[in-house]
């Protein structure tokens, strides 16, 4: 397959992040196809012209490169390999794993499709970026797998991405992805610790965008979550779930010395879930802090 041949990509999983991605691709010349297991999931997307299937299987056939976006690990391995979406892939496609499932598991798929399908080529792709990003084609692909995949990849990433980093061997885009999204719950919980500092003080909201609008201190992405959790605007862009999520996976890669605080965060995030807190965006970090 060459650079700009790519005509067919099939995405695997109508989550909020699959989703948007099937959106932005059917926005270029690429034909897509999906599948999801709640078939409902699927309509959106064929209304705006993406060709649906009930099967995975069927949906994967003739497509030059197929994007899984499951939520976990476990749900990857059942539909790839357990439900033959592997076997059923055409040789010389491309697999294009980018959700985030952590690096061992990352790591496992790989070696087991190099096992069953070698002449089915496996990247790992995790994106940094929620839905909104993906919409708009802004996201940053963290790629690593084999060299000959970056050209045929290009036109795709290109419609989904503002950059793409290649990392080297699959695998290398989840651990920086890890790292990023330890970053993202650092921000996070820095805005809803603020915020709730700020309401004990008795300092206004408007105050502190003030002092923060401009200033080094302050992120784009803090912001943004930031005017959520004073709005009470709880609409998920980025699950608090997923959230946690990726916080357990960066506690299963890395001695818990190595990012106490990282540990400290999930934990209250748990406690949120279990609270009622599940299905809302990161900004409901703001509950719970009186």
């Amino acid at each position: 397959m060459e650079a700009d041949r790519v005509t067919k990509v099939s995405v695997i999983g109508m989550g909020t992040m699959g989703a948007a991605m099937a959106r932005r691709l059917l926005d270029t010349d690429i034909e897509v196809t999906v599948w999801a297991r709640r078939s409902a999931s699927t309509k959106p997307l064929a209304e705006q012209g993406a060709t649906a299937h009930e099967l995975p299987t069927d949906a994967v056939r003739n497509a030059d490169v197929v994007i899984s976006m499951l939520p976990t690990a476990e749900a990857t391995a059942q539909v790839m390999f357990d439900d033959s979406v592997v076997e059923a892939m055409r040789s010389g496609a491309i697999w294009v794993q980018m959700a985030t499932i952590g690096v061992e598991q990352t790591e496992q798929l790989a070696a087991e499709s190099q096992e069953r399908r070698p002449e089915v080529s496996f990247v790992d792709a995790p994106v940094s970026g929620s839905r909104i990003p993906a919409e708009q084609g802004q996201l940053l692909v963290l790629a690593s797998g084999p060299p000959e995949a970056e050209q045929p990849l290009r036109p795709v990433f290109a419609a989904l991405g503002r950059d793409t980093l290649w990392l080297g061997a699959a695998g290398a885009g989840s651990r920086l992805k890890l790292i990023l999204n330890t970053w993202l719950a650092f921000q996070t919980e820095g805005a809803a610790e603020s915020a709730a500092l700020a309401d004990r003080l008795g300092v206004s909201s408007e105050a502190l965008f003030d002092a923060l609008r401009g200033n080094p201190l302050a992120s784009p992405y803090a912001l943004s979550k930031l005017t959520k959790m004073v709005d009470q605007n709880f609409d998920a862009d980025f699950a608090l779930d997923w959230a946690l999520k990726d916080l357990d996976l960066v506690a299963s890669a890395a001695d818990p010395a190595v990012a106490p605080i990282a540990s400290a965060i999930a934990e209250r995030w748990r406690g949120l879930v279990h609270q009622g807190a599940s299905g809302l965006d990161v900004s409901a970090a703001r509950r719970g802090l009186n």
